[in-house]
């Protein structure tokens, strides 16, 4: 990208319009370039084979996406494009956006996972989970693959940091569906 093509100011139908566009977000209208490494990027797709593999043995609960996703949520900037690793969006709440799939995600999600890769700046990274929260993000966990550590921020309360020896559970956003009577 050239020094001209950083300073002007883009839209998220410019953004849209992209070529190799999966990378990128959107912020105070300046393309923001994610960073990756191989094994951020592996993580990613842990999180997203055992959200999915959860919604496979509970069908109808939820739906699972990748970071390719844009989501276009941000009441204090409605032209903010941003991309976490792995979410996760009820169906209940899907359902009401009815059949428009075109352009980003305009609700936010129920659980976003921020993978942190050896390139980010630290206070960059906590900046965006708080940014998450602020849109009313209800629950973003921050996965740290060097420290081996998660730490879960549940929107509202304060954040609490899992090492690898814990089991985490999101029944705060995907619980079992119950059972539906016969009739």
């Amino acid at each position: 990208m050239t020094v001209a093509e950083m300073s002007r100011t883009y839209t998220p139908e410019d953004l849209l319009r992209m070529p190799d566009n999966g990378s990128m977000e959107l912020v105070n209208g300046h393309i923001v370039e994610k960073q990756v490494s191989r094994k951020s990027s592996k993580i990613e797709i842990l999180f997203g084979h055992h959200f999915q593999t959860y919604i496979d043995a509970h069908p109808g609960v939820a739906d699972v996406f990748p970071q390719s996703l844009g989501y276009q949520c941000f009441a204090d900037d409605p032209l903010k494009i941003r991309r976490p690793d792995t979410t996760v969006v009820r169906l209940d709440r899907l359902e009401k956006l009815g059949d428009d799939d075109s352009g980003y995600m305009p609700i936010v999600p129920d659980l976003a996972v921020e993978v942190i890769s050896p390139n980010d700046i630290h206070y960059d990274v906590l900046d965006k989970v708080q940014e998450y929260l602020d849109a009313g993000f209800p629950l973003v966990w921050l996965a740290d693959p060097k420290a081996r550590t998660i730490t879960v921020y549940p929107r509202g309360i304060p954040p609490v940091l899992y090492s690898a020896d814990h089991e985490l559970t999101a029944e705060e956003v995907l619980p079992a569906p119950t059972p539906r009577a016969k009739k």
